[in-house]
């Protein structure tokens, strides 16, 4: 008869954490072979199986015993805290066999059976460390050479892993930690989180939460295990938590998402992807070295005071969507109340920005300074983008972690500053180099008060000086042209396609003391009712009325067929 060899992973030695399995092997097994302290932990599942139990570092003759009596027939059951296969006896128990020619068909069955690691464990008493990538390291040099465990140190660090420290030390073993904690210094800051729990979920558990700088002024032996935070954990309220980056494309806190799911995979939204950093690449004619992310601020803190910059003189902020790539979901939106504003300036979380956003000398004004664009070309840098666009903007990106910095010399150097995509953009001529100046200050407030609002579609409202409409506002989805002292309104134009065509004049004759609200109006409808993705030709149309304002059908134009054929 041949035997079978258990080897059971019973978690961290509670009973509530042992699984279902793992009681069943332990009360099918006719022999139960374990360190004294694991058998101790135990103990009450064990009935009448005989017990062989020794001391510390006797693990190869607890292997060799069980192969030795499973092969003789027995069902033979192997315990290791947390999981066999992390630091446990499954590896050793196959290393064992494996020299005795063992074969899968002919030999012992084995069965692995998994249990709660220590780092699940003491995770889920410290809150959230490991939501993102880590690993873990035993700082035993027992069975490691020391200098490969400083390399694996090194590694995670300058990785930015969330680390699990395991073995950190014993009564012989007390300078290794002291040496991990200075390499982890080279890479990170005094204040990461570190999370130090001795004993979980058993009678003497004690956690303690504190930093990188004091981790050594806490007990730490043999029955503890130490979880590193990396660039990005904070500690809210005693726990500590590793954000995996959702903050980056999705509001947190409220139901309305700025980006929509079509839009939540694509690179634009995801510039720090291999695909995205490619493309980069492509551009700049040389392969992007990718760096880690360096510890900062929160996507929250780097977006606040960038958009209150960007939105300067407006009761609303805006969309993070529109002026940070690199994390679309951290927005304000108008409902944003001063307490969530607060909320959002304080969140701890500390990721790189990519910056992105659109500059131009003013709504009316078209002319870059020479001092404008050298400091624009100063800040964007060799990394840097700037993107001529057809709306009378340059588009720049820059990877930062202090944006309100950068936000702030551009403003204070006059710029304009605006978030781009799915957003209201006011398109205004440049008034004959300012000379038909008297209907600036209407195309100034109606900036002031519509644009960089958040829309279903990104929505362009052209705004002539004169009847000649030069700057093409009738083409818009809103056009505005002022004309013997009042102003003509044209909506819905389609700009692209075979059958594209300028909007349908809507009104004339508006007065200057009412057309500002008017297109707020109209503006505020296409933002309420519009459906996701939806364009304000296709809203018109839709709805039909807007405000008063009656949908009708462009003028059907034939186009005929190319003399090629295409």
């Amino acid at each position: 008869m041949k035997g079978k060899l258990l080897v059971i992973g019973f978690g961290p030695g509670s009973n509530e954490h042992i699984t279902k399995r793992a009681r069943e092997a332990i009360e099918e097994s006719q022999v139960i072979i374990g360190y004294n302290t694991y058998v101790d932990l135990i103990r009450s599942l064990i009935t009448d199986q005989s017990i062989v139990q020794t001391g510390m570092t006797e693990e190869v003759s607890r292997a060799q015993e069980a192969v030795r009596q499973a092969e003789a027939g027995k069902i033979v059951s192997v315990i290791s805290s947390g999981d066999a296969g992390v630091y446990g006896m499954a590896g050793l128990i196959y290393e064992v066999l494996i020299e005795k020619g063992w074969n899968r068909a002919d030999g012992v069955e084995v069965e692995i059976i998994p249990g709660i690691s220590a780092i699940q464990s003491v995770a889920s008493l410290l809150g959230a460390p490991v939501m993102h990538d880590a690993c873990t390291i035993s700082l035993s040099d027992h069975l490691t050479p020391w200098e490969l465990i400083v390399r694996r140190v090194e590694a995670a660090a300058q990785a930015d892993f969330v680390i699990a420290l395991y073995n950190p030390r014993s009564g012989r073993r007390t300078r290794q930690i002291v040496e991990t904690q200075r390499i982890l210094l080279e890479y990170r800051s005094p204040d990461t989180p570190v999370g130090i729990v001795k004993s979980a979920y058993r009678d003497r558990e004690h956690i303690v939460v504190t930093t990188l700088a004091n981790m050594l002024d806490h007990d730490i032996g043999m029955l503890t295990t130490v979880i590193i935070g990396n660039s990005s954990t904070t500690v809210y309220d005693g726990l500590m938590i590793t954000p995996r980056g959702y903050q980056r494309k999705y509001t947190l806190n409220t139901d309305s998402q700025s980006l929509r799911p079509h839009q939540r995979l694509q690179k634009e939204a995801e510039p720090w992807s291999m695909s995205a950093a490619e493309d980069r690449a492509f551009l700049f004619g040389e392969q992007e070295e990718l760096q880690p992310a360096e510890p900062g601020w929160s996507p929250f803190e780097l977006a606040t005071e960038a958009l209150e910059l960007v939105s300067a003189g407006r009761k609303e902020t805006g969309s993070a969507q529109s002026i940070l790539a690199a994390m679309p979901a951290a927005p304000m939106s108008e409902n944003t109340g001063a307490a969530d504003e607060e909320r959002l300036v304080r969140s701890p979380f500390r990721q790189e920005a990519v910056l992105e956003f659109a500059v131009s000398p003013g709504v009316a004004n078209k002319k870059f300074s020479a001092q404008q664009m050298i400091m624009l070309a100063e800040l964007v840098g060799e990394e840097g983008e700037i993107e001529y666009s057809p709306h009378h903007q340059l588009v720049v990106r820059i990877r930062t972690v202090n944006p309100q910095e950068a936000t702030r010399r551009l403003h204070m150097e006059g710029f304009l500053l605006s978030p781009i995509g799915d957003i209201a953009q006011v398109k205004a001529c440049d008034f004959c180099n300012l000379e038909k100046a008297e209907s600036i200050p209407y195309a100034e407030e109606i900036h002031a008060r519509i644009g960089n609002a958040a829309m279903p579609k990104e929505l362009k409202i052209g705004f002539n000086g004169c009847g000649m409409a030069c700057y093409g506002a009738v083409n818009e989805d809103i056009g505005i042209v002022y004309r013997r002292g009042k102003f003509d309104l044209f909506l819905g134009a389609k700009t692209v396609g075979r059958n594209a065509h300028a909007g349908q004049v809507a009104a004339e004759g508006i007065s200057p003391e009412d057309i500002v609200d008017v297109v707020e109006r109209i503006v505020n409808r296409f933002k309420t009712d519009g459906h996701p993705n939806e364009r304000f030709h296709k809203f018109f149309k839709r709805v039909k009325v807007v405000e008063g304002f009656v949908y009708r059908e462009p003028g059907q134009s034939k186009v005929e067929e190319a003399v090629c054929g295409d």
